[in-house]
């Protein structure tokens, strides 16, 4: 099973990661990782740090003559916030020393990890909370879930999203949008993203890009900011991975997870969860037939997922993103080192990432799709692999 760890802060030097478990012959060169990284810093609203951080990877390890070697695939990334021109970081997050000259922030802010964590750190300044917690750490996450996302392709799997809310601008229900994104699949769900991409906020209808973008100004000038909703699909999953049989290994609790590990995520649902909850069973379910000999579902209200597995259908995950907890219009907040009631401080932020979110879902669920498909027809390199698949095919 392929897992991996990243490690760094938002200001440091660098973020590296490690990633175990992949496959032996698995085709990779950085360029295919460097894509998905262009991609996480998509979508009007970002904030000044998107104007001069240029994700390239640097690949240590794990990888020959561009094919994996079945070894540990060792990551950087660095860190252009971290030069000298940038506010002094390496001084504020210099690994020796004691800190001299240096301010302790001391303003934890509403939403954010900033109070519990020196809670339960024992930290008299906010400052290292901030820099892990920060989704920053998700450029290395992308990165490293960007090579189980190239295992799929190459299994003829492919994953894409597109923003479906931003705010209060966006679609009512599903079905406003479902036939639009099923021309799209019919090439693959790289096609839905590619669709998505042209988009300033990822939405797939050029009316709604309009009025987000006017809804994120007004936002920004009311210092205020905005989450969304957005959709992950997977076209060319087979089905039976994940099971039934134990709860961890249920596919769509594993995906839940999956959206819920992306920092200000607070909702998820496969399918159409939320919408099924309202409807009686008869609109809910899908209509089973066989066709050219094979069973498929007459509609994917499911999501692709049935009793834990994966059916054949797409796979549709949908994430709710809270609006981002930095805020330019200041909260209260209370000052750790007085105890005195505060107006809260502004770190820079984005009024929204909710477009960049998507992105960093695409990857999160590759992971968990990868996983599953190792789990039923694993082996140590991508050929045995390739050849159980087609096998039962």
């Amino acid at each position: 099973m392929i897992r991996y760890l990243t490690a760094g802060e938002s200001h440091g030097e660098a973020l590296v990661g490690v990633v175990e478990g992949v496959p032996a012959g698995v085709s990779l060169h950085p360029a295919d990782i460097d894509k998905h990284l262009a991609r996480r810093w998509l979508g009007y609203g970002r904030g000044g740090r998107s104007k001069f951080e240029k994700d390239k990877i640097h690949v240590y390890s794990g990888v020959r003559f561009s094919r994996t070697m079945g070894s540990p695939i060792a990551l950087r990334l660095d860190n252009a916030a971290y030069q000298k021109d940038r506010s002094g970081w390496p001084e504020v997050m210099a690994v020796e020393g004691a800190g001299e000259g240096v301010e302790k922030v001391t303003l934890p802010r509403p939403g954010h990890a900033d109070l519990v964590g020196t809670q339960k750190y024992g930290f008299d300044d906010i400052r290292p909370v901030i820099e892990r917690s920060s989704a920053r750490e998700t450029a290395m996450r992308v990165a490293c879930c960007s090579i189980a996302r190239q295992f799929l392709k190459q299994l003829g799997i492919e994953i894409g999203s597109h923003v479906v809310r931003l705010g209060e601008v966006g679609y009512a229900r599903a079905a406003d949008w479902r036939e639009r994104v099923e021309a799209l699949l019919v090439d693959g769900a790289e096609a839905l993203y590619r669709a998505a991409d042209e988009s300033e906020l990822r939405m797939l209808d050029d009316d709604l890009t309009a009025r987000g973008i006017e809804h994120i100004k007004a936002a920004k000038e009311a210092g205020d900011s905005l989450g969304g909703v957005y959709e992950v699909v997977a076209t060319g999953v087979p089905p039976g991975l994940g099971s039934y049989v134990q709860w961890d290994r249920r596919l769509d609790g594993l995906l839940g997870q999956a959206i819920l590990s992306i920092q200000a995520q607070k909702a998820v649902e496969v399918g159409d969860g939320v919408e099924a909850a309202a409807r009686p069973g008869s609109l809910v379910h899908d209509p089973i037939v066989r066709e050219d000999g094979r069973y498929r579902r007459q509609s994917n209200n499911a999501g692709g997922v049935e009793g834990g597995m994966s059916n054949g259908m797409p796979i549709v995950v949908r994430g709710y993103m809270k609006p981002i907890p930095t805020l330019i219009k200041p909260l209260g907040t209370v000052d750790l080192a007085t105890g005195e009631a505060q107006p809260t401080r502004y770190e820079r932020s984005d009024v929204t990432s909710v477009p960049a979110a998507s992105t960093v879902a695409e990857a999160t669920v590759a992971l968990v799709l990868a996983n599953a498909f190792l789990e039923k027809y694993g082996g140590d390199s991508f050929k045995e692999i390739r050849e159980r698949y087609e096998a039962e095919r």
